[in-house]
């Protein structure tokens, strides 16, 4: 099966995926060693740097490796996932157990590290959460994930922010899912309001344990109100 040339711009984005067809297709099977990046180059259309670029992208998926003076071989035919997507992928209770060690963590360090701007930012999404419980889940759910990213930004650590980053949107899809299914907010509309307050106060005042346990407490019983969703919406 030929190549065929690719169009201009992007020429390393078509490339890649061209190559990649070529593997995932079965064209080349695990253990080929790849055509040469001059013949590579030539069959596509463009030039060395752009091949050497694709076959660069097409490693880091974890699909071809290079060896030393051998070539380049080709190692697996189906893409590693990368981390949003497996996030997305992944049971939203599995997703809450990793969240709850993060961001317990997080408060404790919040609780420690917190600055008079942290404070003015926790007590300002705590106030956004009460508006919104006013409107749809939509806006609740939004609100929450935002008062608990202001819990993390208060640790200041870069990395446990990203981490809160990544995991957000498979949150925000379970959480609307939980609400649609368990209905808490029919009875209580602004659900959880006594919690997330004792956190802002354990952490405004300095207080790691209550911290900590707040938020666990928290966690815990949201946790356990998706398994009941999960539960009510039974097998697919």
């Amino acid at each position: 099966m030929p190549l065929g040339a690719v169009r201009p711009s992007p020429l390393v984005e078509q490339a890649t995926e061209r190559l990649r067809e070529q593997i995932t297709g079965g064209h080349w099977p695990v253990g080929t060693r790849l055509p040469g990046e001059t013949t590579l180059a030539k069959e596509l259309g463009v030039g060395r740097s752009t091949v050497r670029e694709a076959l660069r992208a097409l490693a880091g998926a974890g699909l071809v490796q290079p060896r030393q003076g051998a070539g380049v071989f080709v190692v697996a035919t189906e893409p590693v996932e990368d981390w949003p997507t497996r996030l997305r992928r992944a049971a939203v209770t599995d997703v809450y157990e990793v969240r709850m060690a993060l961001e317990v963590h997080a408060a404790h360090l919040a609780a420690t590290r917190r600055t008079d701007d942290d404070v003015a930012a926790l007590r300002a999404a705590l106030a956004e959460r009460r508006d919104a419980s006013a409107r749809d889940d939509a806006a609740f759910v939004d609100a929450d994930i935002a008062l608990h990213r202001a819990v993390v930004a208060a640790a200041h650590n870069p990395l446990l922010a990203d981490l809160f980053t990544e995991f957000a949107p498979a949150l925000r899809e379970g959480l609307l899912d939980m609400l649609d299914l368990v209905r808490v907010r029919d009875q209580d509309p602004n659900t959880g309001d006594d919690t997330h307050a004792a956190l802002v106060d354990a952490v405004a005042g300095g207080d790691p344990e209550a911290a900590t346990a707040a938020l666990r407490g928290e966690l815990e019983h949201t946790s356990k109100l998706l398994r009941e969703g999960e539960d009510a919406a039974g097998p697919e």
